[in-house]
């Protein structure tokens, strides 16, 4: 039980932490934090599916390594979705 208080503590911390960091930065380099952040949630991703997968039967770890599975997921790949459009912006339109 302490264990799991401790990592919420560290959670917690870590979250308000990432929020500030978020909303210190200019809009000009959001697109480079952007691709730093999908490389971040890429290690998350493997990070959690060897949680998800390393036992045998149904546990609190299983389900919670499924769930960060799937929002890594989501988060990789609507971040690549986000900085392919913002770069798309930055091209030169022909015609």
């Amino acid at each position: 039980m302490e264990g799991l208080i401790s990592a919420l503590f560290v959670f917690v911390l870590a979250s308000f932490a990432g929020f500030e960091i978020i909303n210190k930065v200019p809009p000009t380099l959001h697109t480079p934090l952007m691709s730093g952040s999908n490389a971040i949630s890429g290690i998350s991703l493997i990070g959690a599916l060897l949680v998800a997968s390393s036992t045998e039967n149904l546990t609190l770890a299983t389900i919670l390594g499924f769930i960060a599975v799937i929002a890594a997921t989501v988060n990789v790949v609507g971040g690549f979705l986000v900085t392919d459009r913002m770069l798309e912006m930055f091209k030169k339109k022909e015609g």
